[in-house]
């Protein structure tokens, strides 16, 4: 069962293999706060961050990413500037051993809100999207979405489409960050449910359909105006979310 409610952490957090923690992260913060999470950043992050055009979408990188590291820092007991991170080819972000060995995590950062997925041992991946209706079309989803999926958005009434798109929209990146292998699944070649109230869930691979056997799917509700999803290896685990308290 999960919580009902974005609740106040435990401190110190404890991951483990039986529950997957979920923070809720807001990324427009005072400029004190800021400046905070940018000195907890490596040279190559803050370099990062001044790729950005807009000086909003510096800040919340900056924000997401120094959350990130605080984050973590309290379930390893570790100073947050002291982590270190290694990357899949994918771009999937991992600790570098030996610090937190069983820790596994992801984040995803959308708008002006972030999510961090946290828990032991399992491959998860978590994904948010800032909702916008002009991407809730048609010709989109045909142009991402598995066959199987399309008909099932075409079904739906224009008023659940919104809905619907980003469940599928959201489950699928999930899926693809959980596994490490991004876009190079392909959107088109696994299905995933979409219609508004079905249980969020892998229906099937093109690959090996087995495969969606080993996967948990959940769908989350970070707040008014977005979406998200959470993919998690295996099941028998317990979701517990927490509220960003800076």
């Amino acid at each position: 069962m999960s919580e009902p409610s974005w609740k106040s952490p435990p401190s110190p957090p404890v991951a483990c293999r039986e529950e997957v923690h979920v923070w809720r992260v807001p990324l427009d913060a005072p400029a004190s706060e800021v400046a905070h999470h940018a000195a907890l950043l490596t040279a190559d992050e803050r370099a990062r961050a001044e790729r950005f055009f807009f000086d909003v979408h510096r800040r919340r990188f900056t924000v997401a990413r120094g959350a990130l590291r605080r984050v973590l820092g309290r379930y390893l007991d570790a100073r947050p500037e002291a982590l270190r991170f290694d990357y899949g080819p994918q771009g999937k972000p991992s600790l570098r051993r030996p610090a937190g060995t069983s820790l596994r995590f992801n984040v995803s950062h959308s708008g002006a809100l972030a999510l961090i997925a946290v828990t032991a041992e399992r491959a998860l991946g978590v994904d948010v999207e800032r909702v916008d209706p002009k991407r809730a079309a048609v010709n989109i989803a045909e142009r991402f979405f598995a066959p199987e999926e399309v008909a099932v958005f075409r079904s739906l009434p224009p008023e659940q489409r919104e809905e619907g798109f980003f469940n599928a929209w959201t489950r699928k990146e999930a899926y693809m960050k959980a596994t490490g292998r991004g876009l190079t699944l392909g959107l088109d070649r696994f299905v995933v449910t979409l219609r508004p109230g079905a249980a969020a869930a892998l229906v099937s691979t093109a690959w090996h359909p087995p495969d969606a056997a080993r996967w948990t799917m959940r769908a989350l509700d970070p707040g008014p105006g977005y979406a998200a999803a959470l993919a998690v290896e295996g099941d028998a685990w317990r979701l517990r979310r927490f509220a960003w308290e800076g």
